[in-house]
């Protein structure tokens, strides 16, 4: 009798077996078989009709067990390994242009606003300050006035930059090909000083600042209407691009910074109507001029973190946001602005070190030249003083509403103006121009008709400084640099002098003088250290590159630069002619202070017949751009540092205000996106 099968593998046996067939099973022993292989059968096919749900089911519950028995070793004090936690990748900071304050300080004239306005608020940047004592003279900050004026050359200057001028003039006919129509001085004289004024009413309903309540500070338009005779004095805190560091009354750096804080807040706080204790949620883009005093910049950012409360500022040149403003990629950016001129060749956001020229001269000194040459043509307000406020505001309102750089207007035109100063009547004045409408602006090209003596009027970029805070300036950088350089030649001679005279060729051994080769062992120490420093873009530039930039300063520097010349010069400047190119076919003119009529033709003009003939026959079209997109040139470069605020790519450029507080003058070094 044959045993029943205790297990598969026993059952495999017995049909493996080939003395044993089915017939000879017992009936018992075949319906065990036979149900064995139905119950196995049937688990196969239920397990392949699970789903997957139910075999997530199943793995759920087998975790749940592990960790459960993970539990129970925790709790008897098995130590489980220490594995680190995963460190989350950073979350990009979103961009959120409301709360970014964007601020272009100009000489004369603040713009600030946020970067999602459409426009800035523009206030002028002059604050009124009450005297601590009654006794203490009157102080006001020149506006068209400035040093070198009354010169004794002054006069005979100005009378011979004239004579260019009318030169210029006369030798270029009109464009229907006639010649100008002669004007006699004493036409104009004569007429001019018959006049008399017209009332037009008793009250000009103009009114001086009211200062009952003794403020202790007045700031924008406020600040203009100050009656002189009140306990005020008069600041201007930033002066041809620079803050205004004088001798006089609030002119030392402190009070310079002071009054620049006052004007700002007030600004901030009226016209954004930002509180100033919110400005810690607050980013800020300053713009700084092209040429600018790495101390004066250093102090700026340090009051906008430290003193005003920003938690993060970007600091970036004015002519490459001026690129961003207008759309533009590259461009020779022309800024004219009311007390300076810059310019400098952009290119893809870079702005050319060597291409910077900053120009002593601009709009003030334009309407201070047109007030001249009206006084020669019998200007009839003859109580109109260069040192009053409200008769700047007139002369510079004439120069807008009466200048140009058109050809074609001739001869004697007849003109009327008004009046309106505080406490006076309202009068209207009727006069004669002729060419003096022509002659101011193109002083411009002519700055001896300024009449500026003794005064620096052109400035080229320096070289830094240095600064105690950053010791590991290009300076550090350099000196180390060279004293590497010279070690390691003279290693280099040392292990030459050291060799076996059968390493080195016969002819380099065997037919050295030793007198020679006595010499060769003195160690060559290079340039000095002082040459050694110089600034770090200039580590790059080739030899001719920087033997012509030292030209240019001998050259240059000192001397009045027509603005033609200058922008010629600038271009002249950049390194590649392909570079060169660009900056001919794209001339962009920004700022307030070559807004006359018929501008862009004229500077078009006097480029093309200037420029290197060279140049004349591959540039395919010199362009002069004066209204990029149909804007105000006066705003393109806060446009552009407002464009900058919502670029992802300048999320690299934020210094922040602790880290500002930490390091100092070496984050921007760090972190600005020119050449610090």
């Amino acid at each position: 009798m044959v045993d029943q099968p205790d297990s598969p593998s026993q059952l495999r046996v017995y049909f493996s077996c080939p003395t044993i067939s089915l017939g000879n099973l017992s009936g018992s022993l075949y319906v065990y078989i036979l149900g064995y292989v139905l119950k196995v059968t049937t688990d196969l096919l239920h397990s392949s009709r699970m789903t997957q749900a139910e075999r997530d089911t199943e793995i759920a519950k087998e975790k749940e067990k592990d960790r459960e028995k993970e539990k129970e070793k925790e709790q008897r004090g098995v130590k489980r390994p220490i594995v680190p936690p995963l460190i989350p990748e950073p979350i990009q900071e979103q961009i959120q242009s409301n709360f970014i304050v964007v601020i272009n300080p100009g000489s004369t004239t603040l713009r600030i606003g946020r970067a999602t306005d459409t426009l800035p608020v523009s206030i002028p940047q002059v604050i009124a300050r009450r005297r601590k004592l009654q006794g203490h003279p009157h102080y006001e900050d020149a506006w068209l006035l400035r040093e070198g004026l009354n010169k004794p050359e002054s006069n005979e200057q100005r009378q011979n930059g004239l004579k260019m001028v009318d030169q210029a003039i006369w030798s270029k006919k009109m464009s229907n090909g006639a010649r100008r129509i002669p004007v006699s001085a004493d036409q104009a004289r004569a007429y001019n000083k018959q006049m008399r004024p017209a009332v037009l009413d008793p009250s000009s309903r103009v009114k001086w600042t009211n200062t009952s309540h003794n403020p202790e500070c007045l700031i924008g338009e406020e600040a203009l209407f100050v009656n002189p005779s009140d306990c005020y004095n008069i600041h201007w805190p930033i002066s041809r691009g620079q803050l205004n560091v004088h001798q006089g009354p609030h002119g030392s750096l402190t009070a310079v910074l002071a009054n620049i804080e006052a004007i700002w807040s007030y600004a901030i706080q009226k016209f954004l109507e930002i509180p100033l204790k919110d400005l810690k949620y607050y980013r800020c883009i300053l713009l700084i001029p092209d040429i600018y005093n790495r101390q004066h910049v250093k102090e700026l950012v340090n009051l906008l973190l430290m003193n005003m409360g920003f938690s993060g500022i970007v600091v970036h040149q004015e002519s490459v946001c001026a690129t961003f403003g207008s759309g533009l990629s590259s461009a020779c950016v022309v800024d004219v602005g009311d007390q300076k001129t810059s310019i400098c060749c952009v290119e893809d956001g870079v702005s050319h070190r060597n291409s910077r020229l900053c120009l002593a001269y601009g709009g003030a000194d334009v309407t201070r030249c047109f007030f001249w040459l009206m006084q020669k043509a019998g200007f009839p307000y003859r109580e109109c003083q260069l040192s009053s406020k409200v008769d700047c505001l007139l002369l510079q309102q004439l120069k807008e509403n009466f200048c140009h750089l058109d050809q074609d207007i001739s001869g004697l035109q007849d003109h009327e103006f008004q009046i309106r100063n505080p406490d006076l009547p309202a009068l209207l004045y009727q006069f004669r121009l002729g060419d003096e409408k022509l002659q101011a602006p193109m002083a411009l090209f002519y700055p001896a008709t300024f009449g500026i003596v003794g005064q620096k009027m052109t400035s080229l970029q320096h070289r830094s400084q240095g600064d105690s805070e950053d010791p590991h300036d290009e300076h550090y950088l350099l000196a180390t640099q060279s004293k590497q350089d010279q070690s390691a030649k003279a290693l280099a001679e040392r292990k030459a002098l050291s060799k076996p005279s059968g390493y080195d060729n016969e002819s380099c051994n065997h037919n050295t003088d030793p007198s020679d080769r006595g010499h060769s062992q003195d160690i060559d120490l290079g340039p000095s250290q002082n040459d050694c420093i110089m600034a770090a873009a200039d580590m790059d530039d080739p030899p001719s590159s920087l033997l012509s930039r030292k030209n240019a300063i001998s050259q240059f520097e000192g001397k009045a630069l027509g603005l033609d010349k200058a922008i010629l010069h600038s271009i002249d400047c950049c390194a590649s002619d392909e570079t060169k190119k660009k900056m001919y076919s794209s001339i962009l003119v920004v700022g307030g202070g070559l807004m006359f009529h018929k501008a862009q033709e004229f500077l078009q003009h006097r480029i093309l017949n200037k420029m290197p003939p060279s140049f004349r026959r591959v540039v395919e079209n010199v362009e002069v751009i004066t209204r990029p997109k149909d804007m105000d040139p006066r705003l393109i470069a806060w446009k552009g540092g407002a464009v900058l605020a919502c670029l992802d790519t300048a999320q690299e450029l934020w210094v922040y205000q602790r880290e500002w507080q930490r390091f100092g003058v070496r984050m921007l070094r760090e972190r600005a996106a020119f050449v610090w």
